[in-house]
């Protein structure tokens, strides 16, 4: 039965009983009929003049140290899009979510890196499940069912007070059965050790399917960095069941995103390379890249378990491979049936911190 949940342009005349709801600083629980009714909040002064509903409380401010709740909803339902403009520097804002009471996140992640935007500079992004836009409005539509519950937090691990604005769009509704909930993990080496692989996830346990990948990149020394192979190891593999042919490749672009001598953005809606950081002749001396890879058309299913790696290969002398010792982050994304295998233990702040 159509329950509302899965829109897409093909069904989006059909009509049905789910229930629209959105949270925000102006309505902080989502509940009908009682958004715009602040009458404190950190735009309370601009409103002195005009009064309650005239756009009193449109952000919040998390002190350091502190987590903020940005929604507990009751269920069933599903997040359909989440809309958030954070200030301050945006690896030291970490989201997490939770479904169904679950005491450990199902999605742990610095801001940036969740919204494709892992070093902190503003870069245009227009795919399907994340949108970047001007002047640093992230925005997801990856679609995340629940049963239950849904709680969403946002924590400050910086020093300084930041401001959050954002929107929480979802829908109270039925959900199938065979529903998967939404995970993504966050990890980070730097440098990676000579001529070991970077590991973007590892020891998810139950059945699922990946549909997703992030990576911010830096290359420690001077040539092209991607020759490196895509691994995913399924259900117990020894060897992967995938196998790419190269990082550029993996990401949807080929020799070495070249054109005419130089590295070339584009952003689409299921890859992209839409940041290149240049060095600038002084101490920013390190070539930077943020690129994603999404899995919409093509997810990669297991029954078991899942481990996903990448190679970093440059070149050397005799053309040979040069084992790279780059600054790599990663956010993989995916769906499985609860419970998770537990994430690892998130980066402490000076090895979050991009430097």
């Amino acid at each position: 039965m159509f329950n509302g949940l899965n829109l897409n342009l093909g069904n989006l005349s059909r009509l049905s009983d789910a229930k629209t709801r959105s949270i925000s600083a102006e309505n902080f629980t989502g509940e009908k009929g009682k958004g715009g009714m602040a009458t404190k909040g950190t735009n309370a002064h601009c409103a002195r003049d005009l009064g309650r509903g005239w756009k009193i409380s449109p952000s919040v401010r998390i002190e350091p140290g502190q987590t903020f709740e940005v929604a507990d909803i009751a269920g069933p339902g599903a997040i359909q899009q989440i809309w958030m403009t954070p200030t301050g520097n945006w690896r030291f804002s970490i989201l997490r979510i939770y479904w169904d009471g679950e005491q450990e996140p199902s999605v742990e992640v610095p801001l940036g890196d969740f919204f494709c935007m892992g070093w902190g500079q503003y870069a245009h992004v227009n795919s399907l499940p994340v949108c970047v836009n001007p002047g640093s409005a992230f925005n997801c539509y990856w679609e995340m069912p629940f049963g239950k519950s849904c709680t969403i937090t946002v924590e400050n691990i910086a020093e300084e007070q930041m401001t959050l604005y954002y929107q929480i769009n979802y829908t109270l509704t039925e959900v199938p059965e065979d529903a998967g909930r939404f995970h993504a993990q966050f990890r980070r080496t730097n440098p990676l050790p000579y001529k070991e692989v970077y590991t973007l996830v590892d020891g998810i346990k139950g059945k699922g399917h990946y549909v997703g990948t992030y990576m911010a990149w830096q290359v420690n020394n001077t040539g092209w960095w991607g020759e490196g192979e895509i691994k995913f190891y399924l259900d117990g593999d020894e060897w992967p069941t995938i196998c790419g042919t190269g990082t550029e490749d993996y990401f949807c672009g080929s020799y070495n995103f070249d054109r005419d001598g130089q590295y070339t953005e584009f952003s689409t809606a299921y890859a992209g390379l839409p940041q290149v950081i240049r060095p600038d002749g002084t101490y920013q001396s390190q070539q930077r890249f943020g690129l994603y890879r999404w899995h919409i058309m093509d997810p990669i299913r297991f029954e078991e378990d899942l481990k996903v790696t990448m190679q970093a290969l440059g070149w050397r002398s005799g053309g040979r491979y040069l084992p790279a010792q780059d600054d790599i982050a990663s956010v993989a994304y995916w769906y499985q049936a609860e419970p998770h295998a537990r994430f690892p233990e998130l980066p402490d702040k000076d090895s979050l911190e991009v430097i």
